[in-house]
């Protein structure tokens, strides 16, 4: 018997004018040498980690945009730009596809051996692709490989094992393999029922709907003439010895190659050395024994459906009525503002207080509480839960907002104060609100300013927003009559947010200058 293996391949002005007015005083603000320490800023990136940089400015043209503002214009670090994105590299991860590769539909792992037709040796051909599939449609050849190759043999004896144990099954005699199989122990191995499929079969039996009596319908079936119908109790079948050699069908081999071919391929398994397939594959086969049930928890869930199925309800007890629970931190601050309000809707009224008695059962309970809700369907609440004066004041001050927006952003109500702007002014906005955005997601969290790095960080951030500053204004001066209005609605939330991050900033360089003495900027170089 020749053993043949193929080759393997493998927002306004106002704090801006006091902004521009102190500028000269703040021409002495200068970026602070920072240490050799923060270059810990600087990152080494793999080569995955800038595929997924790549692909997400490749699918966003505005994180595109921001990329080449903010870090090709020098005012933010690479990974100060992505420290605010880790969600959506994350998510790239997510959206990437993990489909196995699946086997092919061919049953490779059926080796059929050739002959040259003159002399009496047998060849068996063996792939990469088929070694795989030998492994995952027979457990038992796969540990064995694991078990004896290199320990007990070489990995060219060990197929020479297989492919003689193939024959024999092929050849259907069944004397010559249990002769061979006693001489040799290793070879038995080949021969013998697979213990772990049997194990796999058990345990999916477990997951069988307990309900259903497997037993009375295992006979319909045309397999098990001449008593189909009948039922069976396992009494007249006939179980395999431990030892016997198995006699596998050619049903059973198709029906394992479909359930592998269906499972597909392990991720982590590549073709090529042997023996690094074979451990990938069971580094695999245990990461999914270990996110699968355990066997007690089957049978617990298996015994509770059981107890569903077969209860009889009028043997069972009358069931509660399901109460939610009500959790309460503080009860007496609960009861006392409920006496409070109590007390005060029954004093405008002039009704008196009705004593109620708190010894109740859960039953009175409930049904005082179905009463007390039948009350109020007809009568009404007492409390009212919005004053009508301060209803009218705020209805009073929306009626004009709502009439100048009928007349002047357009009579439709799906109309928006963008679509009447030229496109130009429009871009330029929306552009400008993002890059705000971006600008303030890193101004505030850089406070409170604790290195050197933060507070040139900082620097860089409030020119970048002062530049937007200025830009909105001449947006503002320039737009046509007919839609300043407009443009200003839209442009003081803007500067609202920046003047507050200039104010905020105005306030930190005061406290420092006043901590810090003669120290400049308030850190230590």
């Amino acid at each position: 018997m020749i053993l043949q293996r193929s080759p393997l391949t493998a927002t306004n002005g106002k704090v801006l004018g006091k902004f521009q007015a102190v500028t000269s005083s703040r021409q002495n603000e200068q970026p602070v040498p920072e240490k050799p320490a923060a270059t810990v800023h600087s990152e080494q990136l793999s080569t995955t980690e800038m595929e997924r940089r790549m692909k997400l400015l490749w699918e966003d043209s505005e994180l595109q945009k921001l990329h080449k503002q903010f870090v090709i214009g020098g005012v933010l670090t690479e990974s100060e730009f992505w420290a605010t994105r880790k969600s959506l590299l994350d998510d790239v991860v997510q959206r990437t596809p993990k489909q196995r590769a699946g086997f092919r539909s061919a049953m490779l792992a059926d080796v059929r051996p050739s002959t040259d037709g003159r002399t009496n040796k047998v060849t068996f051909s063996l792939t990469p692709e088929i070694i795989h599939q030998i492994f995952a449609e027979k457990p038992a050849v796969h540990r064995a490989f694991l078990n004896f190759v290199p320990i007990k043999m070489t990995e060219k004896d060990f197929w020479t094992k297989y492919c003689r144990a193939e024959y024999l099954h092929r050849t259907k005699n069944s004397v010559a393999a249990a002769a061979e199989a006693a001489e040799d122990e290793e070879l038995a191995v080949f021969l013998k029922h697979d213990d772990i499929l049997a194990n796999e079969a058990r345990c999916k039996i477990r997951r069988v709907d307990p309900t259903l009596d497997m037993e009375a319908d295992l006979g319909d079936d045309y397999i098990h003439l001449p008593d189909h119908g009948i039922l069976r109790d396992g009494s007249k079948e006939t179980a395999d010895a431990e030892n016997e050699l198995a006699r596998r069908t050619l049903s059973q081999d198709l029906n394992r190659h479909a359930t592998v071919v269906l499972e597909g391929r392990a991720l982590d398994v590549e073709l090529g050395d042997t023996r690094t397939a074979a451990e990938a594959l069971a580094r695999s086969k245990q990461a999914e024994l270990c996110t699968e049930t355990s066997d007690e928890k089957t049978n617990q869930e298996r015994l509770e459906k059981v107890s569903r199925m077969t209860e009889i309800e009028d043997l069972q007890a009358p069931h509660s009525l399901p109460y939610a629970p009500l959790c309460i931190k503080d009860p007496r601050e609960y009861f006392d503002s409920q006496q409070a309000n109590a007390v005060k809707a029954l004093g405008d009224t002039g009704a008196g207080i009705k004593p109620v008695d708190f010894s109740l059962k859960t039953e009175e309970a409930y049904t005082y509480l179905l009463e007390q809700i039948s009350e109020v369907k007809v009568r009404g609440l007492n409390n009212l839960v919005v004053q009508p004066e301060a209803t009218l004041k705020v209805l009073n001050g929306l009626n004009p907002y709502l009439s100048s927006t009928k007349y002047h952003l357009g009579k439709k109500p799906q109309e928006c104060v963008l679509d009447m702007l030229p496109n130009r002014t429009k871009d330029e906005l929306l552009h400008h609100w993002t890059s705000i955005q971006e600008l303030l997601r890193h101004f505030w969290s850089s406070y409170p300013i604790t290195t050197a790095y933060l507070y040139n960080k900082v620097l860089r951030l409030k020119d970048a927003m002062t530049h937007i500053y200025h830009k909105l204004q001449e947006i503002k001066e320039a737009v046509q009559s007919d839609f300043r209005h407009q443009v200003s609605l839209l442009v003081q939330p803007m500067l609202q947010a920046l003047d507050a991050a200039f104010a905020h900033y105005d306030t930190e360089q005061q406290k420092q200058s006043t901590k810090s003495g003669n120290k400049p900027n308030g850190f230590v170089q």
